[in-house]
């Protein structure tokens, strides 16, 4: 059963909108949509809430640290709720999905993304949570990849990555209610209605 979304970005305005703070950007529509409200909290190197979605308690992280030290966010969060990493989902860009597909993945390594990097080196199990990847596209040249997961998607992207969030929060409340493979079989055939 999933109770904490965490949506990787790097913080500030500057970065706001790029392609990389996707994860974070479906944090806050979830915020929205279910009424949850997100505070800044240093206690958690982040901003977080908690609220109820029905009989369900979920918690919000997005973390304040840069990327590459998502983990720092992330395992305090977790360790002062002590909540297990098995009922984490991780929200996170993808460059390796088309633009307006996103996928839920059980665990795996980190792809070479270093927010997720980080995570699994403090939590020390790359296998322990739940992620939700975001389709970005990828730039075609990997010299020029973080020239664009700093940029901001196109205007057309832009509705995809939209449209990907909404598919994903439809499929949410199986997650809560720990149904997996129905949330993922849900998702992953509204993406090839794409």
């Amino acid at each position: 059963m999933i109770n904490i979304i965490v949506g990787l970005g790097n913080p500030g305005d500057k970065y706001a909108g790029t392609r990389h703070n996707v994860g974070a950007a479906f944090t806050v529509a979830v915020a929205k949509s279910f009424n949850i409200k997100i505070q800044p909290s240093k206690k958690y190197f982040g901003q977080s809430g908690q609220g109820r979605i029905g009989d369900h308690e979920l918690s919000l992280l997005i973390p304040d640290t840069f990327m590459n030290e998502s983990g720092k966010s992330v395992s305090a969060f977790l360790n002062f709720y002590r909540i297990d990493p098995s009922s984490m989902l991780v929200v996170h860009d993808d460059l390796d999905l088309p633009v307006g597909t996103a996928r839920y993945k059980d665990g795996g390594g980190h792809g070479g993304h270093n927010g997720l990097r980080d995570i699994i080196a403090c939590l020390g199990n790359e296998n322990s949570f739940k992620r939700l990847r975001i389709g970005i596209d990828h730039p075609g040249d990997a010299s020029q990849v973080t020239n664009y997961v700093l940029k901001a998607p196109l205007t057309n992207q832009k509705e995809l990555i939209k449209k990907s969030f909404q598919n994903a929060m439809k499929s949410l409340p199986m997650l809560f209610d720990n149904n997996w493979d129905a949330a993922l079989l849900d998702l992953h055939t509204k993406n090839k209605a794409l």
